[in-house]
């Protein structure tokens, strides 16, 4: 059964289709304001500055989209989601600002040397294509998917505007690339992790569609706990892994088992039928709920040198539009 079938055969919300254009214009937003501004790595005096956003919008927003619609086009499951948010993750961090392999990235910090074998930060690659696979990517679609069900599965653009998405995309690696740091990559590493990016989207493309089984993510509140759990401890093992476990192996064994974990829900429970909405939107709210909280915590941390002033509200504002989304959802269910 492709995800068209699910699509025919799962109850409508509303009679009446939304114009494409505004999940269009909401996960061109969405992604850089999760990926960038809620996790602080780009706090509001950063974030709303005229050229970081224009910046930041077209690599999350642009990247989001093109992932977006690859997925649709192909007809493919959360899997194909999944791992072309990976090959996202790998163009940003490793082709773009090429923190994969630069000692000196300004936010590596213990992972700049923990971790570190023949010029590639490997702890530091590892946790960066998770968060960007699940945060920067697969939440802002499933949200987007949330807020427009009528078109969640249906093409956003056309062919000629998923191009410019495309150039978009390219635009602003090759800017990154020359602009953003001296830093030059070693060649061979640099091919590698281009080649591993192609492969990923490959991969993406040639997995057969999963038969879906009859659980539901409908325990919403069993969904949020999966997601605050897995959430709380990836953080947590991102920022005192390496104080706890002491060991790179171990630190890259314990992240693998996120990517092991993730991919046995996808393949346990429905997430494309009508009823699943609940349970999505349970698991996006428990895996931004540390976010959330860290977004207060920043305001508060003194030993940042930016600027970190309003990131209590936009943790707050995140957390009033979560649970609007949660309000709006319960609505247009089925009764």
């Amino acid at each position: 059964m492709t995800v068209v079938n699910i699509a025919l055969n799962q109850v409508e919300y509303t009679k009446k289709a939304p114009r494409k254009i505004a999940p269009l214009i909401l996960l061109f937003l969405l992604a850089p304001s999760i990926g960038e501004l809620l996790s602080g790595s780009s706090p509001p005096a950063e974030f709303f500055n005229p050229f970081p956003l224009i910046l930041l919008t077209s690599l999350y927003g642009s990247g989001a989209i093109v992932v977006r619609e690859l997925k649709v086009m192909w007809g493919k499951d959360y899997r194909t989601l999944l791992l072309l948010g990976a090959a996202y993750g790998i163009l940003e961090e490793g082709l773009m600002v090429k923190s994969f392999f630069d000692p000196s990235w300004m936010d590596l910090g213990i992972l700049g040397t923990f971790g570190r074998y023949a010029g590639i930060n490997w702890v530091w690659t590892e946790v960066l294509i998770i968060y960007h696979m699940v945060f920067s990517i697969t939440i802002p679609i499933t949200i987007a998917g949330l807020v427009f069900p009528n078109v969640r599965y249906e093409r956003w653009t056309s062919n000629q505007t998923l191009f410019i998405f495309l150039v978009l995309l390219a635009a602003v690696t090759v800017f990154g690339f020359f602009f953003l740091t001296p830093y030059r990559p070693p060649i061979l590493p640099y091919l590698a992790a281009a080649a591993s990016m192609v492969v990923l989207g490959c991969i993406a493309n040639k997995l057969p569609m999963m038969k879906y089984p009859p659980i539901t993510l409908a325990k919403s509140r069993v969904a949020y706990l999966i997601g605050l759990i897995f959430g709380t401890l990836f953080f947590i093992l991102d920022f005192a892994g390496p104080y706890l476990l002491r060991n790179p192996i171990l630190v890259m064994v314990a992240v693998f088992l996120f990517i092991y974990i993730i991919w046995h829900l996808i393949k346990r429970y429905d997430w494309d039928s009508a009823g699943s909405a609940m349970g999505r939107w349970s698991i996006v709210a428990g895996c931004l709920s540390f976010m959330i909280t860290l977004a207060f915590l920043q305001e508060l941390d003194t030993s940042r040198l930016d600027n970190t002033s309003f990131m209590a509200l936009t943790g707050l504002v995140a957390a009033i539009l979560l649970l609007l989304l949660r309000g709006y959802i319960k609505r247009r269910l089925p009764a």
